[in-house]
């Protein structure tokens, strides 16, 4: 199987950290996001929604992180995404509720319109008003993870036992770390993430999101 994705994407990075947690060997082929590669027509041939990640298997292709996610967790038959319909459901909805609740006031709201130049909005008060929004919304998932999803009972986001939904949303969620987020209001948050970096190969996965974060210290940010 052939991974397209980038080290730094947040949605790439959950398929290399189950990857490499896992044993699984994937052919990961680099597509440069930051130089534009994934616009050029020989990746659009391919994926015509011109993003990573994209992973094909054989003759099929298959697109958006959490499809292939799930698709790899069954691949291999891992524990990781559990057979029993009700623990499978909540997984899936946890992994939703990440995609249509947090990322898009977090990485939408928050991160990407000032770390990314085609998401930054091209007058300031549009700009300001747009990372306000998206902090004040941002907030409010990050509580409901820190109180209800996690909570003091909660070591991962299912329950006791790490998922296929930790390293969706663990991708997420340090997303933030590179406008300066610590996520100190939020314990349970801040708890749940050191479990996740102390995967042992959370470092190697997750190196060039942090690199990328440190060239950017120093410079204004709006943090949650």
């Amino acid at each position: 199987m052939k991974l397209y994705y980038h080290p730094a994407s947040t949605t790439s990075r959950p398929l290399a950290l189950f990857a490499a947690e896992s044993g699984m060997t994937l052919d990961m082929q680099v597509v440069d996001i930051f130089s534009g590669e994934h616009m050029q027509p020989s990746f659009a041939g391919l994926n015509p929604n011109k993003l990573v990640p994209m992973l094909e298997d054989g003759d099929f292709r298959l697109t958006e992180s959490s499809a292939i996610l799930k698709y790899l967790a069954d691949k291999s038959d891992s524990p990781l995404y559990p057979k029993d319909l009700q623990q499978r459901a909540r997984v899936n909805e946890r992994m939703d509720w990440i995609n249509t609740q947090l990322c898009r006031d977090l990485a939408y709201g928050v991160v990407y319109p000032q770390i990314l130049a085609h998401h930054k909005r091209p007058d300031a008060q549009v700009q300001a008003g747009t990372l306000q929004w998206g902090k004040e919304h941002a907030g409010v998932w990050l509580k409901v993870l820190d109180e209800h999803i996690l909570g003091k009972a909660n070591a991962y986001l299912c329950g006791d036992k790490i998922t296929i939904a930790d390293y969706f949303a663990a991708a997420f969620v340090t997303l933030a770390e590179v406008t300066g987020s610590d996520f100190a209001a939020y314990p349970n948050v801040q708890a749940w993430l050191a479990r996740m970096k102390s995967l042992k190969s959370w470092k190697k996965v997750n190196e060039a999101i942090d690199g990328f974060g440190a060239s950017l210290k120093g410079q204004p940010m709006v943090a949650v």
